[in-house]
């Protein structure tokens, strides 16, 4: 690569990630944005595989495709923060890119019971709209329980809960072919099952939103 088209694609490469920063909103700190970050190095990757004549073209197309599923996450990453605020549902996202919304059980369900409890609906109604905005992601929906009661009923009533908040998706309009229901039981905690805290925090649906492109 010769002197100056290194120097263009460095300059490029440099807009992009500022114009890709975010502000994290729990630190206050600017970070690349994943779409951002796939630009770069879709650039980089187009660019080192075209041919020499063909370098400058190469790493524009492969800054187009490696942004490309990392914006439409981005952009349904933030839509999801902004319907779920003050909900009581978390929004993370994750080092692979995938998004993953933490309900807590003491919102989604009565104790020991797996039927949504009819408050809940709203929140699941903004997730509704969401999915159906993005329709290019895959959903896994997992359920969790602490360590109270024996393995097998625990099993059993994470398995029921995820599949209560899958039927009520479905039940909106998105094609059951796009959920995956688990169910953990209480063999994935997040917190100690020592503490009321811990086994309130362990008892939750997670929901992991998987985008069907590569990013």
């Amino acid at each position: 690569m010769n002197r100056l088209l290194k120097q263009g694609l460095v300059v490029g490469l440099c807009s992009s990630l500022l114009a890709g920063c975010t502000t994290d909103p729990y630190t206050g700190e600017q970070k690349a944005s994943k779409a951002a970050i796939g630009a770069v190095t879709g650039a980089i990757v187009g660019a080192a595989v075209s041919s020499k004549s063909d370098r400058k073209k190469g790493a524009l197309i492969g800054a187009t495709l490696g942004g490309g599923a990392g914006y439409y996450m981005d952009v349904q990453e933030k839509k999801l923060r902004d319907r779920l605020q003050g909900t009581g549902v978390s929004v993370t996202r994750m080092e692979d890119g995938n998004i993953v919304l933490n309900m807590p059980g003491k919102l989604t369900f009565a104790t020991n019971r797996f039927e949504i409890q009819p408050s809940f609906y709203d929140v699941l109604n903004s997730v509704v709209l969401v999915f159906k905005e993005f329709p290019k992601t895959a959903v896994r929906v997992a359920g969790h329980t602490d360590s109270v009661g024996s393995e097998s009923s625990n099993l059993t009533l994470s398995q029921n809960r995820a599949q209560s908040v899958v039927s009520y998706f479905t039940s909106q309009g998105l094609p059951p072919a796009r959920f995956q229901v688990i169910g953990y039981g209480e063999s994935a905690p997040i917190a100690s099952n020592d503490t009321d805290a811990g086994r309130a925090q362990n008892r939750r649906v997670e929901i992991e939103i998987v985008p069907t492109e590569p990013q």
